[in-house]
């Protein structure tokens, strides 16, 4: 298993909001107690925009989404720096800038000698083998 697991944006969203289309795999480690998460800056950013422009999908308000963040200690927040833009020039593969971010904070942790896994449904995340996905 990961030592770390990065969450990206569909995955954070419909985990705080009980969906059903969070595959089991991923609800187990997000569930987990004892896992620790990695959640991008982006992804945050762009969980925040969802909610602001399709609130009505969800039971989850920004104000919420942002307090279940701060309240889990288990979620650390990765900054998007200057190393997570150059480190993204080596994950072109990825082609939504957002997903690439992502996928670039994941990379910048496994060359810190770290077992790490993104949470992600986006095949196109997967089908890079950039960093394990789960599902």
């Amino acid at each position: 298993m990961s030592d770390l697991f990065v969450i990206d944006t569909h995955a954070l969203l419909w985990h705080l909001d009980g969906n059903p289309r969070l595959g089991e795999q991923a609800k187990q480690i997000l569930d987990d107690p004892d896992a620790r998460f990695l959640l991008p800056a982006i992804a945050l950013a762009e969980a925040l925009f969802v909610l602001e422009r399709k609130g009505a999908l969800f039971s989850l308000s920004e104000e919420q989404l942002v307090n279940k963040i701060k309240e889990d200690s288990r979620i650390a927040i990765a900054e998007t720096n200057l190393e997570v833009i150059e480190t993204s020039l080596e994950c072109k593969a990825v082609r939504e800038i957002h997903d690439r971010l992502i996928v670039a904070t994941a990379v910048l942790a496994q060359k810190l000698d770290l077992s790490v896994s993104i949470i992600s449904r986006d095949n196109n995340i997967r089908e890079t083998n950039l960093v394990p996905v789960i599902w």
